[in-house]
C-alpha cells in the first residue's frame, strides 16, 4: 500500500468519525472548498455542489441531536496523480433522545484531490443498500 493510498483511507476514517465526535471542524478540514454531492438515495434530493461550509452546516443541523457511530470498511482506493478515487462500506447508526433509531448500511464513493495540505474529500456518492428503523428522526431526509 502507497503512502498516498494509507493517507486517503486516514481522510475517509476522520471524515467518518468526525460526525460521530460532533467534531465539525474536522469534517471541514476533510472537505475541498467545493464539493459534488448525491445523497439521493437517503435524503430525496438531487446531486448538486456545495461549499464545504455549507455542506458542514447541514450536517451539524440535522445530526448535532442525535447519536450517531459510523463504521467504514472494505476500501478500494485508486490514484491518477493527484487525484483519486476510494469507494467503502459503511454502516451509520443513529439514535435519538428517545431511544429510536435510523440505521443505514450503503457504499460511498469519494473523489480525493492533493491540496497544499494534503488530500481532500471533493466528491461524495452515498448508496444506499438498505435502512432500518424511523426515518423521522433524521432531519436531513426529505422522503419517508
Amino acid at each position: 500500500m502507497t503512502d498516498d493510498e494509507v493517507e486517503i483511507r486516514r481522510l475517509i476514517g476522520r471524515f467518518a468519525n468526525s460526525f460521530d465526535l460532533k467534531a465539525w471542524d474536522t469534517l471541514e478540514a476533510c472537505l475541498a472548498e467545493s464539493l459534488a454531492t448525491d445523497y439521493s438515495d437517503l435524503r430525496g434530493t438531487p446531486p448538486g455542489v456545495v461549499a464545504r461550509q455549507r455542506f458542514v452546516e447541514m450536517r451539524r443541523t440535522a445530526l448535532d441531536r442525535l447519536q450517531t457511530h459510523h463504521l467504514s470498511g472494505n476500501y478500494e482506493v485508486t490514484l491518477d496523480g493527484d487525484r483519486g478515487r476510494c469507494r467503502t462500506s459503511m454502516m451509520i447508526w443513529r439514535r435519538d433522545d428517545e431511544g429510536r433509531v435510523l440505521n443505514t448500511h450503503c457504499l460511498y464513493d469519494f473523489e480525493v484531490s492533493r491540496s497544499a495540505v494534503g488530500w481532500r474529500i471533493s466528491s461524495i456518492t452515498q448508496k444506499v443498500l438498505w435502512s432500518d428503523g424511523d426515518w423521522a428522526i433524521h432531519s436531513g431526509i426529505q422522503k419517508a
